[in-house]
């Protein structure tokens, strides 16, 4: 099996685009929403947050093109990391590390 995910949804807020080691690297978080009836009959709407890295020329196209409410499709892979925040406590991230962006929409 490959580590693939695919996603289409709307951006949550204005990219994040930063430079390190003079390549740019971009983050941001993407709503999906999901519609459900539950038993009552009513339709009840429930919405994902997710958080996407893009390295490189990605990061470069966000940039310059991507901006809060903005539908886009994404694939790459999903991956989990750690580290310290500045009280020392233990913080755990799990992101979408994107290798295809595709700008949709108006």
């Amino acid at each position: 099996m490959k580590n693939r995910v695919q996603l289409i949804g709307h951006v949550g807020q204005e990219p994040e685009v930063k430079t390190i080691n003079n390549k740019k690297v971009a983050t941001l978080t993407i709503a999906t929403n999901d519609f459900y009836y539950n038993e009552k009959g009513d339709k009840v709407e429930q919405t994902e947050w997710h958080r996407v890295t893009a390295w490189g020329k990605t990061a470069e196209i966000i940039e310059k093109y991507v901006t809060k409410g903005k539908e886009i499709a994404v694939e790459g892979k999903l991956t989990h990391r750690n580290y310290d925040d500045k009280d020392g406590n233990k913080r755990y991230v799990t992101e979408i590390l994107v290798s295809e962006l595709l700008l949709l929409g108006k």
